[in-house]
C-alpha cells in the first residue's frame, strides 16, 4: 500500500515537471540532429538573446490566458513601441532613456485602451485585441513611413546585445557566471527543502525523497551547464537579467499576492469570483494594461537586438506568446498555469526554432512542427481533464 502511494506521488511529481523534461529531451534531440551545434557557448547565448522578448511577452500573456482569454495585439504593440523609440532617437535626437520611457508610455496606453473596452465597455477581448492588432500595425507603418530606422546608438542597443562586466579566470572562463550558478544552485536546494518542510508541517503530501533528489540533480545539472556555457562566451547577457527580474516579480505576484489569486479565481469561474466580491472589471483592466506595458518592454528589447526599428518587427509574436503559455501547461479555459511553465514553454518554442534552423529545415517546415507541438499540448490538456471527469 505504501509503495502504491509512493508511486502515485512520483507520477504526480513527474507530471508537474513534465514540461521541463520535455524541454531537456527536445534540446538533447537537436544536439544529436545538429551534431552538437546547439551545444556551443555562442548558440546558448543566441538562444537567450533571440527569445528574450518572447519570454517577456509570455509572462504577460499568461495573465490574460488565466482569465480565459488572449491578447492578439501584442505583436503590433511590440512593433509600434519599437517604431516610437527608433523614430525619436534617429529623427528627433532623443536620448536612449527618454526614448525608452516614451515607448513604455505608448505600450501602457495601448494596454489601458484594451483594458477599458474589455473591462468597462464589456467588449470581448478577442474583438478588442484583434482591433489593436490592426491599429498597432498600421500605426507602426505610419510612424516609420514603411522605412527602417537605424542604426540605433550603443546606449540603446546595450539592453538587447550587452553583457555584464566579466572577470576572466583560467582559460577565459567568466568568474561572475560561475558565482551566479553557485548561488542559483544553492537557492534551488534551499527552496526545495523549505517547501518539503512546510508541506510536512501542515500534513500535506510530499514527493518521495528519491524523486526530490533526482529532480534537484537534473535541475542543478541544467543550471551548471547553462551558466558554464555563458561563462565560456561573453558572460551574462543584460537581457537575461531583465528576463529574470520580470519572471521573479510576476511569479511572486501570481503566487503570493491577492491580485494574483483573483486572476486565477476569474479563470476558474468568473461568475463565482464576481459573487464572492472580486472586482472583475478591475482585474481585467490591470491584466490588459500590464500586457501593453510588457509588450513595450519586449519592443525595446527587440529593437535593441536588431539595432533598428523595422515595420515588420513583432510579426507573429502574439502566436509565439500564446503557444508558450499553452505548451507550458496553461489551460484553454483559464484558471490553470504558472509563470515558470510559460517560460519553459517559450524556451521549448525557442529551442525548436533554433534547432531546426541549425539543422537546415525550411521555415515552412518549422511552422508545421510548431503547430503540431501546440496542438499536441492543448490536446493533452483536454484529454487529461476528460479522464479526470
Amino acid at each position: 500500500m505504501a509503495q502504491n502511494k509512493s508511486l502515485k506521488k512520483a507520477g504526480a511529481g513527474l507530471k508537474q515537471y513534465g514540461m521541463m523534461i520535455m524541454l531537456i529531451v527536445v534540446y538533447l534531440l537537436f544536439a544529436i540532429i545538429t551534431k552538437g551545434k546547439n551545444l556551443t557557448p555562442m548558440n546558448i547565448n543566441n538562444l537567450i538573446m533571440q527569445n528574450g522578448y518572447v519570454v517577456i511577452l509570455a509572462v504577460g500573456m499568461l495573465l490574460c490566458v488565466l482569465t480565459g482569454n488572449v491578447d492578439l495585439g501584442v505583436g503590433s504593440v511590440v512593433a509600434s513601441t519599437g517604431a516610437v523609440a527608433g523614430t525619436l532617437i534617429i529623427d528627433f535626437g532623443w536620448s536612449a532613456p527618454a526614448a525608452m520611457a516614451a515607448a513604455l508610455a505608448v505600450g501602457a496606453l495601448f494596454g489601458v485602451f484594451v483594458g477599458f473596452f474589455v473591462a468597462y465597455v464589456d467588449i470581448p477581448p478577442f474583438i478588442v485585441t484583434l482591433a489593436t492588432m490592426l491599429m498597432g500595425r498600421g500605426l507602426c507603418y505610419v510612424i516609420l513611413k514603411a522605412q527602417t530606422k537605424g542604426p540605433l546608438p550603443a546606449a540603446y542597443n546595450w539592453i538587447g546585445t550587452g553583457f555584464l562586466p566579466t572577470i576572466k579566470i583560467g582559460s577565459g572562463v567568466d568568474l561572475i557566471c560561475l558565482i551566479v550558478a553557485a548561488v542559483a544552485c544553492a537557492l534551488l536546494v534551499l527552496g526545495e527543502l523549505k517547501n518539503r518542510k512546510n508541506a510536512q508541517k501542515h500534513n500535506l503530501p510530499v514527493d518521495p525523497m528519491v524523486l526530490t533528489v533526482v529532480k534537484l540533480a537534473v535541475l542543478l545539472t541544467v543550471v551548471i551547464f547553462f551558466f558554464y556555457k555563458l561563462a565560456c562566451y561573453n558572460g551574462i547577457p543584460v537581457v537575461l537579467i531583465l528576463m529574470a527580474l520580470i519572471v521573479t516579480i510576476y511569479h511572486f505576484i501570481t503566487t503570493k499576492t491577492v491580485a494574483g489569486r483573483q486572476v486565477y479565481a476569474m479563470g476558474g469561474n468568473a461568475k463565482a469570483a464576481r459573487l464572492s466580491g472580486i472586482n472583475t472589471k478591475k482585474v481585467f483592466f490591470w491584466v490588459y494594461a500590464n500586457m501593453g506595458l510588457l509588450a513595450a518592454v519586449a519592443g525595446i528589447v527587440l529593437t535593441a537586438r536588431n539595432q533598428s526599428a523595422t515595420p515588420k518587427a513583432g510579426d507573429g509574436f502574439e502566436m509565439d506568446a500564446i503557444a508558450s503559455c499553452y505548451i507550458g501547461g496553461a489551460a484553454t479555459s483559464g484558471g490553470v498555469g504558472t509563470i515558470i511553465g510559460a517560460v519553459v514553454g517559450a524556451f521549448i518554442m525557442g529551442i525548436l526554432n533554433n534547432g531546426m534552423s541549425l539543422a537546415g529545415y525550411d521555415t515552412n517546415v518549422q511552422k508545421i512542427v510548431k503547430g503540431c507541438v501546440l496542438l499536441g499540448a492543448v490536446t493533452f490538456d483536454l484529454v487529461s481533464k476528460r479522464k479526470k471527469k
